[in-house]
């Protein structure tokens, strides 16, 4: 089954699960093979185009996200357009390893080969469990490949 656009329900859930799994290697160099070479990218308050400013990025990502697990879950999409929301957990390496949660948005844009060509990126951090001891943690014990399961539902919100 191809990944590329127009998407449907089935192809643009399976391309939210294949970004996942890519983001959980924390491997910059496999995540860009998902994007076009002069991807465009709005992560928060940074604005990156193309591999050469994304790959040092992401490196600086992860010296400071530390035991970095995200889920990903489809919440719109049109022909070659997906809108997901997601949630990770990390433990912030700049912030005395306090473990920490995203909550967030992003809005992808592909060509016509399946690469993503635009990635919009909105997400907020709040700290787990008291002064972020990480007591409450939603994927605590789990790998990638456990994260699916775990139900998250307004309450958690």
């Amino acid at each position: 089954m191809s990944l590329k656009p127009p998407f449907t329900l089935q192809t643009a859930t399976q391309k939210v699960k294949v970004a996942q799994k890519l983001w959980n290697t924390c491997d910059p160099l496999r995540i860009i093979s998902a994007y076009t070479a002069h991807s465009v990218w709005r992560n928060r308050d940074h604005f990156l185009t193309g591999h050469a400013a994304i790959v040092p990025f992401l490196q600086q990502k992860w010296i400071k996200e530390r035991n970095y697990l995200l889920r990903k879950e489809l919440f719109a999409f049109t022909d070659n357009k997906i809108a997901v929301q997601f949630w990770y957990e990390y433990q912030d390496a700049l912030d005395g390893m306090k473990w920490k949660r995203c909550y967030g948005i992003e809005h992808w844009t592909f060509d016509a080969d399946g690469r993503m060509e635009k990635r919009m990126m909105s997400g907020n951090d709040v700290e787990i469990g008291k002064d972020g001891d990480g007591k409450g943690r939603w994927f605590e014990g789990l790998g990638p490949e456990d994260v699916d399961g775990v139900k998250i539902e307004e309450g958690h919100f």
